[in-house]
C-alpha cells in the first residue's frame, strides 16, 4: 500500500485554490475570481457531489452556476459512495478539459481532507472491511462513540488525538486499518508529506475569518437553510429511491435530520444542534487548513465585500487578470 500517484506537475501547475471555512463567503468571491483569472470553478466539497442536496449545502444556486462554469456538482445519488480517491481521479478529468479549454481550475471548497489529497496525493489504504464495521457500528450504537475511541487511542493515540468520539465513520477506519495492517492509520498518512514548493498549484489560498464574526454567519445561514425547505428537502431524499447513502447521511444538518425522522423527533427542533455543530465543524476545517503548510491564511474581518475580497487575492497571487 502506498500513496496514490499524485496528479502530475504539469497539471497541478494550472490550478488555483480557494479554500475556507463554511459560510465564510467562499462561492461570492470565487465569482468575483473567476471572470477576472478566465477560470471555471471546480467543487472541493464532499457533499455538492450528491445530487438534491442543495439547501443544507449551500450548494450554487443556479443563477450562480451560470455565471462560471462549475464542475463537479451534482454528479451522484445520495445513495452512492465516494471516496477521496475517487473525487481525485474525478477532478483530474475535469482540470485536464479545462485546461484543454485555455481556462483555468479555481478549486473552491471547504474539505480539509480533499484538499490535502490534491496536494500530497492520498493514502487509499486496505479495502473496506463490511463486516467489521458493521460490528464496530453496532458497538457505536450500543455502548457509545467514547468506548470505538478509547479502542483507537489504545492503538493509534495520533488518530485518536485528532478525531473526537463523535466522528465515528472516521474512528472506525482508524480501527479497521490497524486491525488489517497491524500499523496505525496515522503512521501510514505520514508519507504524504508536502510536495515540493516547485510541484505545488499556482496558488493555496484560505479565508480565515474572525470566529465571533463567522459563528454569527453560520447561525443565520442554517436559519435560512431552515426558512428555505431544508426539512423537506432532507424528507424528500429519505423517501428516494435507494434512500441516503452512508457518506451522504453523514453531511451536517442532514445526519440531524435524518435522526429526527427516524425517531420521531420534530425535525424543527434540530435548528440549534445544527448551529452548535456548525460551528464545530468550521473550527476543524481552520485546524486543517492550518495544518497544510501550502495554504496562505487571507484574514478576513468580515467588513469586506466579495469584490474587495477578490481583489486582495489577486494581488496575493500575483497573477496576471483581466
Amino acid at each position: 500500500m502506498h500513496p496514490m500517484a499524485p496528479w502530475s506537475r504539469e497539471l497541478l501547475s494550472h490550478c488555483l485554490v480557494l479554500a475556507g471555512p463554511t459560510a465564510v463567503g467562499k462561492t461570492a468571491v470565487a465569482l468575483e475570481l473567476a471572470p477576472r483569472l478566465n477560470a471555471e470553478i471546480v467543487a472541493l466539497d464532499s457533499m455538492t457531489l450528491y445530487r438534491g442536496m442543495d439547501i443544507g449545502t449551500a450548494k450554487p444556486t443556479p443563477a450562480e452556476q451560470a455565471r462560471t462554469p462549475h464542475h463537479l456538482l451534482d454528479v451522484l445519488d445520495p445513495h452512492e459512495e465516494y471516496s477521496v480517491a475517487d473525487y481525485l481521479a474525478t477532478a483530474a478529468d475535469a482540470t485536464t478539459q479545462i485546461v484543454e479549454r485555455g481556462k483555468r481550475p479555481l478549486f473552491v471548497g471547504g474539505a480539509g481532507l480533499y484538499l490535502k489529497g490534491l496536494l500530497r496525493g492520498v493514502f487509499e489504504g486496505p479495502a473496506a472491511n463490511w463486516p467489521l464495521r458493521h460490528e464496530l457500528e453496532e458497538i457505536a450504537t450500543r455502548q457509545g462513540p467514547a468506548v470505538l475511541h478509547a479502542q483507537l487511542r489504545q492503538v493509534d493515540p495520533a488518530l485518536a488525538d485528532r478525531l473526537p468520539p463523535t466522528d465515528v465513520r472516521r474512528v472506525i477506519r482508524g480501527l479497521e486499518v490497524f486491525r488489517q495492517t497491524g500499523t496505525p492509520l496515522s503512521q501510514l498518512q505520514q508519507q504524504q508529506g508536502p510536495r515540493p514548493v516547485e510541484e505545488r498549484p499556482a496558488r493555496v489560498s484560505w479565508l480565515a475569518p474572525r470566529r465571533e464574526w463567522l459563528a454569527q454567519r453560520i447561525d443565520t445561514r442554517v436559519e435560512a437553510m431552515f426558512a428555505q425547505g431544508f426539512i423537506a428537502e432532507v424528507d424528500r431524499l429519505r423517501r428516494c429511491p435507494g434512500g441516503v447513502g452512508r457518506t451522504a447521511g453523514m453531511a451536517l444538518g442532514y445526519k440531524e435530520l435524518l435522526e429526527a425522522f427516524a425517531t420521531g423527533r420534530d425535525p424543527a427542533t434540530t435548528l440549534p444542534e445544527i448551529q452548535l455543530r456548525t460551528r464545530q465543524f468550521a473550527k476543524r476545517q481552520q485546524t486543517w487548513f492550518r495544518g497544510l503548510e501550502e495554504c496562505a491564511a487571507v484574514p478576513v474581518e468580515g467588513t469586506e465585500s466579495a469584490p474587495e475580497l477578490a481583489e486582495r487575492l489577486l494581488t496575493e497571487w500575483a497573477l496576471p487578470h483581466g
